[in-house]
């Protein structure tokens, strides 16, 4: 079982996270960031699941400095209220955060792991927060980060059928980054997501990114 923390970011600001740490010694680390509903069941899940896999993993709470500890269920009601904390959110913020989160991982080597507003944080933290992999699920700002340059290995999972990410930005995306692997999975935004069933998760699509996943982290993380 994972365990809640606070961490410190490079200002002073104190947010809340969630840290799942494997049963031996922790091969590397992973920060695991946020879709739109916050860390919920589902994100500290995904912190426990890469405990599994021999990594320490942290999910700080990116909202905190709008909503302390704010979680959303998968509802209308739940979406709305996320999509209204969304517009308030501070990226130069985000950054310090999630460099926090980082921090409190090292010195193991760091990667990050992100999904929907978490897959575009996952891709700044490639470009400039030092990380050693990153992988982007359904990065939901990538449009405005396609002329970004990473500065460690990445990878990242589109879907086919994502109303959010159209397949255009995809295709302009792998135009500017032909070297990096831009995976486009037959599947909708969110496929990876198992508590939604009923609202795109794909377990075939979710399993295959995470073996790509893994694959990346085992690469550049692993000791």
């Amino acid at each position: 079982m994972g365990r809640s923390l606070k961490l410190t970011a490079a200002d002073g600001h104190v947010l809340n996270a969630y840290r799942a740490d494997p049963a031996g010694a922790a091969k590397g680390g992973v920060v695991v960031l946020q879709e739109i509903f916050g860390v919920n069941a589902f994100i500290r899940e995904v912190c426990e699941d890469y405990a599994k896999h021999g990594y320490a993993a942290i999910a700080p709470q990116l909202y905190d400095r709008i909503q302390p500890n704010a979680a959303f269920p998968y509802s209308p009601e739940g979406m709305k209220e996320a999509r209204g904390l969304r517009t308030q959110l501070d990226w130069e913020k985000i950054a310090l955060d999630t460099a926090a989160a980082i921090a409190a991982l090292r010195p193991l080597k760091v990667g990050t792991v992100g999904y929907c507003l978490g897959g575009s944080v996952s891709y700044l933290a490639a470009c400039k927060l030092g990380v050693e992999a990153a992988s982007c699920y359904y990065p939901t700002d990538i449009a405005r980060q396609i002329q970004d340059e990473p500065g460690c290995p990445v990878v990242i999972h589109f879907a086919k059928r994502d109303h959010i990410v159209p397949l255009e930005v995809v295709e302009k995306f792998k135009a500017a980054h032909p070297d990096i692997p831009a995976h486009v999975y037959d599947a909708d935004h969110g496929f990876n997501c198992w508590k939604r069933p009923e609202a795109g998760y794909d377990p075939a699509s979710s399993a295959l990114a995470l073996d790509r996943t893994l694959s990346l982290f085992e690469r550049c993380l692993a000791r």
